[in-house]
């Protein structure tokens, strides 16, 4: 008989047993990443930090992750969709009035980064200040909020609740203004909760696209 070990259908040698177990594991790298990442900076943070903080392994670290840079990106890219997804959950619960859910999208953002100072700083400082491929990561994460943005004052124009203007220019004047609001907050502790900056910002913006307080109609 020959010694030769048979592989079951749909299973490749060296492979971990199960994608369920693959994915709980780069969940809690990620997890810990993120934390690591916010205590020490991107510059200050090492691998070995990372790997300790998940109590993995190098081997499962270096399965999911090429190196610092690269599981930085991917955390990147897991706050931003984590951060989108709570976005548009508040847009479907608001309703289907478009400036109603330009609203609901502002301040879904504001109170997420409010919560989780850590994610507002490495979003909007850490990534800043990395360079070497990280800022057209940069670059995509803007594009898709300003996208989420354009697309509402696309349909409130439609909807005759806004006049006709250049959507695409007002998505970034939003986003600019988004960012600025926390980065002040960030820095100069200014306000002290970021939550207390919505109702001048709400305010600023709708009247920037011709509107009054959302609240007041």
């Amino acid at each position: 008989m020959s010694d030769t070990k048979i592989t079951p259908p749909g299973k490749r040698p060296g492979r971990p047993p199960g994608t369920g177990v693959a994915d709980a594991t780069r969940e809690r790298i990620l997890e810990a990443a993120a934390d690591v990442f916010a205590d020490k900076g991107y510059f200050g943070a090492a691998v070995d930090d990372i790997v300790r903080a998940s109590d993995t392994s190098k081997g499962s670290f270096y399965f999911h992750f090429p190196n610092k840079q690269g599981i930085f990106t991917a955390l990147l890219n897991h706050l931003t969709a984590r951060l989108l997804g709570r976005v548009e959950a508040a847009i479907v619960a608001r309703g289907a009035d478009p400036v109603e859910q330009l609203d609901a999208a502002l301040e879904a953002a504001l109170t997420a980064f409010a919560q989780r100072k850590r994610l507002a700083r490495l979003l909007l400082v850490e990534a800043a200040g990395i360079g070497h491929g990280t800022d057209d990561n940069l670059m995509a994460i803007h594009r898709r909020f300003t996208a989420l943005i354009q697309r509402r004052l696309e349909q409130a124009a439609s909807a005759g609740r806004i006049p006709p203007q250049d959507t695409a220019l007002a998505a970034c004047a939003w986003m600019g203004a988004l960012n600025e609001v926390v980065l002040r907050w960030l820095y100069q502790g200014e306000p002290e909760r970021l939550q207390d900056a919505i109702p001048g910002l709400r305010t600023l913006l709708l009247r920037s696209v011709g509107l009054g307080d959302v609240r007041d109609d």
